[in-house]
This record gives structure tokens, sequence and C-alpha cells, in this order.
């Protein structure tokens, strides 16, 4: 199950410039966007974890985006 919904991207992509969206190239960003959010959580976990905290807040999620 995709964690991002088809049809906002594809609006996303749409609203950058791009006319005509391929489904191929919407599943590719789709793809790369779930294992960015991965790899971010991750990071914003270990921050947390550090902290002796369970809960990810805001905080851990600037602090890893800025990170990676």
């Amino acid at each position: 199950m995709a964690a991002f919904a088809w049809s906002p991207l594809r609006a996303l992509m749409k609203k950058s410039g791009a006319e005509i969206v391929s489904r191929a190239a919407v599943d590719k960003l789709m793809d790369y966007l779930e294992e960015y959010a991965k790899s971010l959580t991750a990071c914003a976990l270990d921050i947390a974890k550090h902290a002796g905290r369970k809960k990810v807040t805001q905080g851990d999620m600037k602090i890893a985006i800025g990170m990676i």
C-alpha cells in the first residue's frame, strides 16, 4: 500500500509546470518520497531517543530535515 496518494502528487507535478505526467513518473516520485520519509523518520527517531523520549516531535523532524 502506498503512503502517498497518486492524484495529489500528479496535481502537484502539474502545478510545477509539467503539462503531461505519466503514471510511471508519478510512481517514481511516490517511491522516492516514501524512501525519503522513512529516512527522515529514522533520523528523527534517533534524535528523540537520544533525548530520552519515545515520541518524535516537530523539533526532531526539523533537525532531521536539516541533517539529511
